[in-house]
């Protein structure tokens, strides 16, 4: 086996909330103190959602695309950060998104994050500003350009 193979799927909300829970409570309820009634929203039903599996089949990364066209709750579990989860992911979720016909996606950066984002092609916008008690971006990505 393949040290640190994953791969990417598409996930049902329903079906697979548990495997969400077992990436996005560690990582944003957890680690960055964000409050569990924050975390879950009336969004998470009406969302596509992806996530990243490693070779034993457990959750390891998850995002989201919103009916808003935003990238959202995107988190990768400690142990798998840098090797390649997150930009997975973010491609996926980007194909997703284009595959939609969307003309740009855009989200909300936490700030430690900004040079992930600029390094996929996103351009910052606007303020830094606070949600849920974290530094965050807006950032957005012009689809009729990107992989051109």
């Amino acid at each position: 086996m393949i040290q640190n193979a994953f791969r990417i799927i598409d996930a049902d909300y329903a079906r697979d909330i548990a495997k969400l829970r077992a990436v996005r409570e560690p990582v944003f309820v957890l680690e960055q103190q964000v409050p569990l009634a924050l975390e879950w929203d009336a969004l998470d039903p009406e969302c596509r959602h992806v996530l990243a599996l490693d070779a034993n089949e457990r959750p390891i990364g998850t995002g989201r695309l919103t009916p808003m066209r935003t990238i959202g709750r995107m988190a990768v579990l400690a142990e798998w950060r840098g090797k390649g989860v997150g930009d997975g992911l973010l491609h996926h979720l980007i194909g997703l998104a284009q595959a939609a016909g969307w003309p740009s996606v855009s989200l909300h950066a936490q700030v430690e994050a900004i040079g992930f984002y600029l390094k996929h092609g996103f351009m910052a916008e606007g303020d830094i500003y606070n949600e849920a008690g974290i530094p965050h971006q807006t950032m957005t990505l012009d689809l009729t350009s990107h992989g051109n």
